[in-house]
C-alpha cells in the first residue's frame, strides 16, 4: 500500500503558478453560472432599485449580457406565472432573489424559497409560479442567451411526451423564467 500523498508526489500546485488555471473573464461552465448568479443575487444593491411590480403582466429586465449568455430579473406579484415552457437551446440557473416560487416539472412540484437555485438543461420543461401572497423576485442566467421559449400545453408539467407550441422572439419573452 503506498502511503503518499498527492501533495507528496505533485508539490503544492499553488507554488507551480504555470499550473494554474488562468481566472476567466466570463462564465463557461455550469458551476460558473451558479457562482455568478449566487454573487449578484448577494449584491442586492445592484438589483434592488431595478425591480418593479405589475399586476397585469410579470415584470423582466435584462440585467447582463456576455459572450454567450444573458441575465434577466424577474417579478412575480402573487397569482402570476409562466405557463410550461422550456428554453429551447438554453441552458439556465433560476434564482430566487426575494419570495417564494413554485417549480412544477415532470418530476413533481417544489417551494423555491428565497436563495434556493435551480438548473436546467435545454429542453426541460417547467412551469414557475407565485403562489403565496407576497410577491416575489429571482433571476435568470441563459446560456446561450434566450433566443425561443417554446410554450406546452398545460399537461405537459407532468407528461413529457407532450409536443411544444413554438414562440420565438428573446427581446420580450411572455412566459419568461
Amino acid at each position: 500500500m503506498n502511503s503518499d500523498s498527492d501533495l507528496q508526489i505533485a508539490g503544492d500546485i499553488l507554488e507551480v503558478p504555470h499550473l494554474l488555471q488562468p481566472p476567466r473573464e466570463h462564465p463557461v461552465t455550469v458551476a460558473d453560472f451558479v457562482g455568478m448568479a449566487r454573487s449578484i443575487a448577494a449584491d442586492r444593491s445592484h438589483w434592488e432599485h431595478l425591480v418593479e411590480y405589475d399586476a397585469t403582466s410579470r415584470w423582466y429586465h435584462r440585467l447582463r449580457t456576455g459572450p454567450g449568455y444573458e441575465v434577466w430579473l424577474l417579478s412575480w406579484v402573487p397569482g402570476q406565472g409562466s405557463g410550461p415552457h422550456d428554453h429551447g437551446a438554453s441552458s439556465g440557473v433560476l434564482t430566487v432573489l426575494d419570495g417564494t416560487l413554485t417549480e412544477r416539472t415532470a418530476r413533481g412540484t417544489r417551494a423555491l424559497g428565497s436563495g434556493a437555485q435551480r438548473v436546467f438543461a435545454p429542453g426541460s420543461v417547467h412551469e414557475v409560479v407565485n403562489d403565496t401572497l407576497e410577491p416575489a423576485v429571482s433571476l435568470h442566467v441563459y446560456s446561450p442567451g434566450l433566443t425561443e421559449m417554446p410554450m406546452h400545453a398545460a399537461r405537459c408539467a407532468v407528461d413529457a411526451d407532450t409536443r411544444p407550441a413554438r414562440v420565438d422572439g428573446a427581446s420580450a419573452p411572455a412566459g419568461h423564467a
